[in-house]
């Protein structure tokens, strides 16, 4: 697929240093119209199918439509994977996190890997097609915590801050970790480590659906627990991505 998915943007050695320092990045409205268009029609699609489908359309939405699974090898895609990453990279997975309104709140929590090698990576790219506000199915974060490699969890910004924020401090900088709003207007593509802490707040009633997608990649070299690729879609991947699929 030749056709841009991303608007132009910057990311040189000073914006690399604030995603390793703060765990996430965020390019606002960095994907085209068009790329939106498409993205709406093809988690539509996703969203319609019958979840109890093996494979799960949602965990597996790539599998289930043409044109997601079309952006795990474009040209844009890799190049700002590989930019964090480094040259060899693996697709792990595509996730639907689409959100009507009313969706409940998702706690805060980690996702693992390689924890005792800081040496392989782990990103996810989110995109949300038509945005966020602070506090409406927005993604949250803290910025440093990736740097502990844990596996932290809680449901409660109170309980995050009593079990794991109260004593620790930003590794590289000595400030205290602190929770972070994220604001997202149409179009925005976050990058974040794996091991960052987010969460997301809950979708108000009266908000319409939140269009979101997130793929994943990583340097290979450690199991992935997170990984959702079929022997089928790895045997047959999308034009371009053949290399990217297996686990090492």
């Amino acid at each position: 697929m030749s056709e841009p998915i991303f608007q132009s943007y910057q990311f040189g050695a000073s914006e690399k240093a604030q995603l390793d320092s703060d765990g996430h990045f965020v390019f606002p409205s960095l994907l085209t119209e068009s790329a939106r268009e498409k993205l709406i029609e093809s988690l539509s699609k996703v969203n319609a199918l019958d979840q109890n489908l093996d494979p799960i359309p949602q965990r597996y939405s790539a599998e289930y439509d043409e044109f997601l699974a079309s952006v795990i090898a474009h040209p844009q895609m890799l190049e700002l994977a590989r930019s964090v990453l480094g040259p060899d990279v693996r697709y792990d997975h595509c996730v639907d996190l689409s959100r009507a309104g009313s969706s409940p709140a998702m706690g805060w929590h980690t996702h693992a890997y390689s924890d005792d090698n800081p040496e392989l990576g782990f990103i996810r790219i989110f995109f949300y097609v038509n945005g966020f506000n602070s506090g409406d199915g927005s993604l949250r974060a803290v910025p440093g915590s990736h740097l502990f490699r844990q596996n932290m969890r809680n449901n409660s910004d109170d309980g995050l801050r009593a079990e794991y924020l109260d004593d620790k401090t930003h590794p590289q900088t000595g400030d205290p970790l602190e929770i972070e709003e994220l604001h997202a207007p149409p179009g925005t593509v976050i990058v974040m480590w794996t091991h960052a802490l987010h969460a997301v707040a809950p979708r108000r009633p009266e908000s319409p659906t939140r269009w979101a997608v997130v793929y994943a990649f990583r340097n290979p070299g450690s199991p992935s627990h997170a990984r959702w690729v079929t022997p089928h879609f790895e045997s047959n991947p999308p034009t371009g991505a053949e290399g990217l699929m297996s686990l090492y």
